[in-house]
């Protein structure tokens, strides 16, 4: 009698765990199946990259955000070119392999006075003898992105992402970070 009602006591601890096991959407819990891809910007980054914009400008800086979620299509539009579309290579990830089509990934450019875009990584808008470019690194970077101009393969300088601890592998497997996970722990931590 005692070993049946182990027996139905773990089968009940087993139930219990699994069940929260699935609602914590833990990595491999559905291997990608029924969870949909993004189709915008997660709200923290959205919010982190405004900010940017806004501290970047009160160290006389002017950027842009030019792009941020991708689609997947995009993704392998951008994947072709340097490719089987000719001119020079602008990505090396495909389709469902970047930040930017889980919405955790943006670009941005430095703007001149006229509104002009500022590819240049020399360029020095503020006269602090810095170059803008790594100054607006170093901001996003204390904010919680990653840059890309740290990146050893290839530099992306106009690039910053939020992985939220998360690989590309369990993001490709439905894993998502929660809405408010980077503003939870900034306060938490602050």
């Amino acid at each position: 009698m005692r070993k049946a009602n182990r027996f139905g006591a773990a089968l009940v601890i087993a139930a219990v765990l699994f069940l929260v096991w699935k609602a914590l959407g833990y990595p491999g819990n559905n291997n990608g199946r029924n969870v949909p891809m993004p189709t915008d910007l997660h709200p923290v980054v959205r919010e982190k990259a405004e900010e940017l914009v806004s501290i970047a400008a009160k160290k006389g800086i002017t950027i842009q955000l030019i792009e941020g979620f991708r689609t997947v299509e995009e993704q392998n539009r951008l994947y072709a070119i340097g490719r089987s579309d000719g001119g020079q290579i602008v990505t090396y990830a495909r389709g469902g392999e970047s930040y930017h089509n889980y919405g955790l990934a943006v670009d941005f450019a430095l703007t001149g006075k006229d509104g002009s875009l500022i590819w240049d990584t020399d360029h020095d808008m503020n006269g602090n003898g810095r170059r803008d470019w790594e100054e607006v690194g170093l901001m996003a970077k204390g904010m919680g992105f990653e840059w890309g101009g740290d990146w050893e393969r290839f530099k992306d300088y106009p690039h910053l992402q939020m992985t939220f601890g998360l690989s590309i592998s369990e993001l490709q497997r439905g894993k998502r970070p929660r809405e408010r996970a980077v503003a939870d722990t900034n306060e938490q931590s602050g």
